[in-house]
């Protein structure tokens, strides 16, 4: 397959594409030829947790195909109001570790700090779509207050740029916010996760690749990537670009019910990554955040699924299946299903 590069690329256009995402849920309907009648459905969803699609993401979705799995990730439905049980707001009690604006210190040696609130794509699924960005906005003294933070504290060593999306800001704004972070002695590593190239791969700019490759800080960015679909040319031209300028490229899924929940999808998925240069790290469970009922999975099923993979590819191509617990110290692995002579065993 070939791809294009992307150095040519003018770094505003990702802006302005950022910004004429789809949000009218009846011009979504009207662009992929589905049916009128189920814009009523889709209101009560949108106004609690808006639709956001932008352009090159769009075009991936298969028109006229209501289970077209890239759809189902951003398509606002009516079990998204239901009030189920254990599907909470914070689903990961985040707001305990929420040490200071802007800042989440919840396991040893690493801080996540929330770069940005806005994304450019609303997943359906996204364990933050509560999360009070508002009262975690990053200006000048709250981001002196989090340095002082950092350099207060030896055992730190990694800094994650999280969000919302941390490509939602501006090549300008990291630059000035990784100088400063290098500034630090004992912080040895910086990881980004980001969905942002994955849907808009223009945001991939000669500015954003020079600010990773010549950082002094190892530099990790992670992709959330949950369906082959969303591999094309663009963003596998991305992908590449990314892989030549950071230290490691790795991706997370997340196991979603009747979007990624085969074997065959998810071995897919890993062997279309690797080609692109990407690492498969986690294959995450559902965070039973508050919305996001209808896609969950039952653990069995994902320990069947993972033995699947581990059936059918090398090791290096399974992700570790994982769940998040509020109060642990580190994501918690769960054991895939494996079979020993034909019989399953678990």
């Amino acid at each position: 397959m070939q791809t294009m590069s992307l150095n040519h690329i003018n770094p505003i256009q990702w802006q302005q594409i950022l910004a004429d995402a789809v949000s009218d849920p009846a011009m979504l309907l009207e662009r992929l030829q589905l049916p009128a009648n189920m814009l009523d459905s889709m209101i009560a969803a949108h106004d609690s947790f808006s639709l956001r699609v932008p352009e090159p993401y769009l075009q991936r979705i298969t028109p006229g195909d209501v289970n077209d799995p890239l759809l189902l990730q951003v398509l606002p439905q009516p079990q998204e109001q239901l009030e189920v049980k254990g599907y909470v707001t914070d689903p990961l009690d985040e707001r305990s570790s929420n040490q200071q604006q802007g800042l989440i210190h919840k396991y040893r040696g690493r801080v996540l700090l929330i770069v940005s609130g806005g994304c450019a794509i609303n997943c359906r699924y996204c364990f933050r779509r509560h999360f009070p960005y508002g009262d975690n906005q990053l200006g000048g003294a709250q981001w002196q207050q989090l340095l002082d933070y950092l350099k207060q504290d030896n055992s730190i060593q990694e800094v994650i740029f999280s969000g919302g999306d941390p490509l939602a800001t501006t090549d300008q704004r990291l630059a000035s916010m990784v100088s400063d972070l290098e500034e630090i002695p004992h912080l040895k590593r910086l990881r980004l996760h980001t969905r942002l190239p994955v849907v808009i791969p223009q945001r991939v700019t000669p500015e954003l690749t020079q600010l990773l490759q010549n950082s002094r800080l190892q530099t990790v960015v992670v992709t959330h990537i949950n369906h082959p679909q969303e591999l094309d040319d663009s963003l596998i031209a991305a992908l590449k670009e990314l892989r030549n300028a950071t230290d490691q490229l790795l991706n997370q899924s997340v196991l979603l019910k009747g979007i990624n929940d085969q074997g065959e999808i998810l071995c897919q998925l890993s062997e279309a990554l690797f080609d692109a240069g990407v690492l498969p790290y986690y294959l995450h469970l559902l965070d039973p955040v508050a919305g996001a009922s209808h896609f969950k999975i039952s653990e069995t099923t994902a320990k069947n699924l993972v033995g699947q993979m581990c059936d059918s590819l090398p090791g290096y191509l399974v992700p570790k299946l994982v769940k998040e617990l509020a109060g642990a110290t580190a994501k918690v692995p769960i054991m895939p299903i494996l079979k020993n002579n034909g019989q399953s065993i678990s």
